[in-house]
């Protein structure tokens, strides 16, 4: 692909040179893959401008769009003002989210959304990228200043999100909070009996969702006995795939979309199955999995702690939203409202991951010198040395 000449010192010739360009390539590719399953899950008799789902596919487009300019706009910017975005970001959508507690729109059986003319706001999709930025920020800054608190600031803020999303409730989106701030304090170092606890810590946190929360409790049971308690979702998104062989029966002919609730959003791996066949379903893995991976082995000898936790808090957050989705529609794990990325439905899931991906894109991208030292590669280096 040509680009700018390497002498051009503009943002963009800067931009073009340091950034991670497989995994931006890799980016445009879900979301044009994004764009196709906007078109099939838009029954193709349907197609008139007057028609609502007509009108739905476009909004989705669009969405794409504005999403992809973003994603490369926000992969511009340096590490400070990564940061400082990720903080503005942060407290205006962490404000958001505790008004939907108050005044919110529910949508089954959840107070997540605020309304706005023309569309609805789940405003915890813009508050997931920011807040993993800004703990990463707050755990490294700790390593500098002796006495700055920043874990005990980190564990606050995440807590305070934890609760706002329990009071909703959002036991999805606690979850994937919950574990990637785990994820972030393991890669910082913490001891490994902390580790312990954490795990115990989740597995009660899912006994207690079980026990006490009905629709968690339902999910389950459909998961543990889907024929019995008829599992209409997980039957009929399995169904699809199996109608959809390895090549699939062509796009637009599917059948799933006219029967299964949210095919667009939730279970839209299962629509890609039945219209395009094992064949898509693999390339989705594939490429999510080498978004994953690529970025693991671009940090893999950072040594700027911040850009190391921040990077992969995005990366265990994105892959950990993926598997999920996937995973639900395969009925490997019991079905989970979650997104899958740039594919499935909804304005404020593609907008938000497009400042997800453009945060990680620009903390990813070459740059010379580093200002803070990993503690754990400094450490495992020391112990070479001395061996």
């Amino acid at each position: 692909m040509a680009g700018p000449s390497r002498a051009d010192t503009s943002i963009v010739g800067r931009w073009w040179w340091s950034v991670d360009r497989t995994m931006l390539a890799t980016l445009m590719s879900v979301i044009v893959i994004g764009y196709v399953m906007a078109l099939a899950a838009t029954p193709a008799n349907r197609l008139a401008l007057t028609d609502p789902r007509t009108l739905v596919m476009l909004k989705q487009i669009a969405y794409l769009a504005i999403a992809a300019i973003m994603m490369i706009a926000v992969s511009m910017f340096d590490r400070r003002q990564v940061t400082l975005a990720a903080l503005g970001v942060g407290i205006v959508f962490l404000l958001l989210t505790g008004f939907t507690i108050v005044h919110g729109v529910t949508i089954d059986g959840g107070r997540r959304w605020i309304a706005l003319p023309g569309a609805t706001i789940q405003p915890v999709e813009f508050l997931k990228p920011a807040l993993i930025v800004v703990t990463a920020w707050l755990l490294a800054q700790r390593r500098r200043w002796v006495d700055f608190p920043g874990m005990v600031a980190a564990f606050g803020l995440n807590g305070l999100v934890l609760f706002l999303l329990y009071l909703q409730p959002d036991i999805g989106s606690m979850l994937l909070v919950g574990a990637t701030f785990f994820a972030q304090l393991v890669l910082d170092g913490i001891k490994w009996r902390w580790v312990v606890v954490g795990i115990l810590a989740l597995l009660a946190t899912l006994a207690a969702a079980f026990e006490f929360i009905a629709h968690v409790h339902h999910r389950l049971v459909l998961f543990l006995h889907p024929t019995t308690d008829k599992a209409y979702q997980a039957l009929t998104a399995l169904s699809a795939f199996g109608n959809g062989g390895l090549w699939g029966r062509g796009p637009g002919e599917g059948q799933v979309k006219h029967f299964l609730p949210d095919a667009r959003a939730d279970f839209v791996f299962a629509v890609a199955g039945e219209e395009f066949g094992l064949i898509l379903c693999l390339i989705i893995i594939a490429l999510f999995a080498m978004i994953v991976l690529r970025g693991l082995i671009r940090i893999r000898g950072e040594n700027d702690l911040f850009v190391a936790l921040a990077a992969s808090g995005l990366l265990v957050s994105f892959g950990l939203q993926a598997f999920v989705n996937m995973a639900s529609s395969l009925s490997l794990i019991p079905t989970k409202g979650m997104t899958l990325p740039f594919i499935s439905y909804g304005g404020s899931a593609v907008l938000a991951m497009g400042l997800h991906t453009g945060f990680l894109l620009a903390l990813i991208r070459k740059r010379q010198g580093s200002s803070v030292r990993n503690p754990l590669i400094d450490e495992v280096t020391t112990m070479r040395r001395t061996a």
